[in-house]
């Protein structure tokens, strides 16, 4: 939702309270219907379905519904039509706004999107329209008390990660998707806990927001967000600590 450096000031999906649980697993599945679709039920050779696997295992997703979606994936039960879309667009203050979406009806899912869209004051757009702005990445923020820079440099760097940076509270680590689930797994045998975990869009650039902005593009998100077909919102804008500070007071 920001240039990374404030990503865990206004990232809020993985922070849901248990009153949305049920949404959130239900996200999950469609992650893993999708995984397993594309490179098989097997998470030792499918990295891409171990990104879910172990969304669902931080939230406490039962056994038997994950299997469920591995096998609605792999064709063993009905109920594995889902399919990727993105649906980009802009919202207050020309923030580029991208939406990864799982559906199993595009027909009824991009009218609500784009509504949502218009209701927060922003328009969905064109494919490809806000696309280049953005890159695809693998993102693991570690608070800086847990390790010293220097050895979580050598385990994140050694299973593959891109960067490490330096934030003050927290340690902010980016690599491929490919290796994702490795860096992460690497982290994980290193008794680390991440704060933020997740493959997602990073922006190249960022627009600066003040106040009224800042709470018009959050509105934005959240009602995103909100919808059960959204799998991730990204978007290119940041927000000063003292705003977010203004913002969460209000």
């Amino acid at each position: 939702m920001a240039g990374h450096s404030k990503w865990a000031n206004i990232q809020h999906r993985k922070g849901r309270v248990d009153a949305q649980r049920g949404k959130l697993w239900s996200k999950i599945s469609k992650a893993i219907i999708v995984a397993a679709k594309i490179g098989g039920g097997d998470p030792s050779t499918n990295a891409r379905l171990r990104v879910p696997l172990a969304d669902a295992k931080a939230a406490c997703m039962p056994k038997d519904n994950i299997q469920r979606a591995i096998k609605k994936g792999t064709g063993e039960l009905e109920g594995g039509d889902v399919e990727e879309i993105i649906y980009e667009g802009y919202g207050p203050a020309g923030v580029a706004v991208m939406c990864d979406i799982l559906t199993d009806n595009r027909n009824r899912t991009a009218p609500e999107i784009r509504k949502v869209f218009e209701l927060n004051g922003g328009k969905m757009g064109n494919t490809n329209c806000v696309s280049y702005l953005f890159e695809r990445k693998g993102l693991i923020c570690i608070p800086s008390d847990q390790i010293e820079e220097e050895a979580l440099m050598e385990v994140a760097l050694e299973s593959g990660a891109d960067d490490i940076d330096n934030q003050g509270e927290q340690y902010e680590i980016t690599c491929s998707p490919d290796v994702y689930s490795d860096v992460l797994d690497a982290l994980i045998a290193a008794e680390l806990e991440p704060t933020v975990k997740q493959v997602t869009r990073i922006p190249n650039n960022t627009v600066d927001l003040e106040l009224e902005d800042g709470r018009k593009i959050l509105k934005l998100l959240q009602a995103l967000d909100d919808h059960d077909d959204v799998q991730n919102v990204s978007a290119n804008f940041n927000i000063s600590d003292e705003t977010m500070a203004q913002l969460a007071d209000s």
